[in-house]
C-alpha cells in the first residue's frame, strides 16, 4: 500500500478519536453557568416532630334516660314526659354542661300467636346527655335514678374544653422543638449548619377521644339506688400534635 495513503488514514483516525474524547469531556463536565445555577438553588431539609401531652379527665360525659312500659300510647307518653321533666329539672338545678336531648321514642310491643301479630302494649324512652365535674358525677347519677331515670346508656371521661385547648398549644410547642432537634442532629452529622426556618406546617390531629366507662346494668342501677353513692373515678387523656419544619441550610 502507498505510504502516503497509510499516513493519511492514521491521521484521520487519530483526529476522530481526539474529537470524540473532547466531546465526551464537554458533556460530562458542567459548565460554569450550570454550576452557578446549581449553587443558587435553595438547600432545604424537611423534618416532622411530635408532641404528646397527658391531661386529667376532670369531666364526666353521661347519657341516661327514662324508659316506660304501658298498655296505651297515651299512658306511656305521659309517664315518660313526667319522669323526663323531673330528671331534666334536677340536671338544670345542678348546673350541668352541654345538656341536650339525644333521643325520643314511642313504639308498640307485639305478641305473636298462631301466625298473627297483636299489639299488647307500648314502650317509650327519652334520653339526654350532659357533662359534669367527675367528682360530682357519682352523687348526681344516684339522684337522677331517684328522680325517675331508669337507664344509663353511657359514661365517658373527658378533659374540659379549656384544658384541651391549652394542651394543644403545649403539644404544638413540644412538636416544634422535637422537629428542630431532629433537623439539627441530621445537619450536624453531615457537617452542615441550619440557617433559617422557611416553612411551618401544623398537621391536623384528631380531637382527643373520651375515655369510655362501662355503663351499669339495669339491675345494678336498682341495687346502687339503695346503697351508698356510686364511686366514679376519671383518668388521663392524651392530646397529640404534629409539626413539620422546612429549614434552609
Amino acid at each position: 500500500m502507498n505510504c502516503s495513503i497509510i499516513s493519511s488514514f492514521h491521521g484521520k483516525t487519530i483526529a476522530l478519536i481526539l474529537g470524540l474524547l473532547t466531546l465526551t469531556a464537554c458533556q460530562s463536565t458542567p459548565t460554569q453557568v450550570e454550576m452557578r445555577n446549581l449553587s443558587s438553588l435553595p438547600r432545604t431539609i424537611s423534618v416532622s416532630g411530635k408532641g404528646e401531652i397527658n391531661i386529667p379527665t376532670t369531666m364526666t360525659q353521661v347519657r341516661l334516660g327514662v324508659e316506660v312500659q304501658g298498655k296505651t300510647a297515651q299512658e306511656v307518653q305521659k309517664e315518660v314526659a313526667v319522669r323526663s321533666q323531673a330528671v331534666v329539672d334536677l340536671l338544670k338545678s345542678r348546673q350541668v354542661d352541654k345538656l341536650e336531648t339525644t333521643g325520643i321514642s314511642l313504639n308498640p310491643n307485639y305478641t305473636y300467636k298462631d301466625g298473627k301479630q297483636t299489639i299488647n302494649g307500648y314502650s317509650g324512652t327519652n334520653t339526654v346527655s350532659f357533662r359534669i365535674e367527675t367528682e360530682k358525677s357519682g352523687t348526681l347519677l344516684d339522684d337522677t335514678i331517684k328522680a325517675g331515670a331508669t337507664r344509663i346508656d353511657g359514661i365517658s371521661f373527658v378533659a374540659s374544653d379549656e384544658a384541651i385547648a391549652q394542651a394543644q398549644q403545649n403539644a404544638i410547642a413540644q412538636a416544634s422543638n422535637d422537629a428542630k432537634k431532629k433537623a439539627e442532629a441530621a445537619l450536624t452529622a453531615l457537617n452542615l449548619k441550619s440557617k433559617e426556618v422557611i416553612g411551618v406546617s401544623i398537621n391536623g390531629a384528631n380531637p382527643p377521644q373520651p375515655l369510655p366507662y362501662a355503663a351499669p346494668t339495669e339491675q345494678a342501677i336498682k341495687t346502687d339506688s339503695l346503697n351508698a353513692n356510686t364511686p366514679v373515678v376519671g383518668g388521663e387523656q392524651k392530646v397529640e400534635q404534629s409539626v413539620t419544619l422546612q429549614i434552609r441550610y
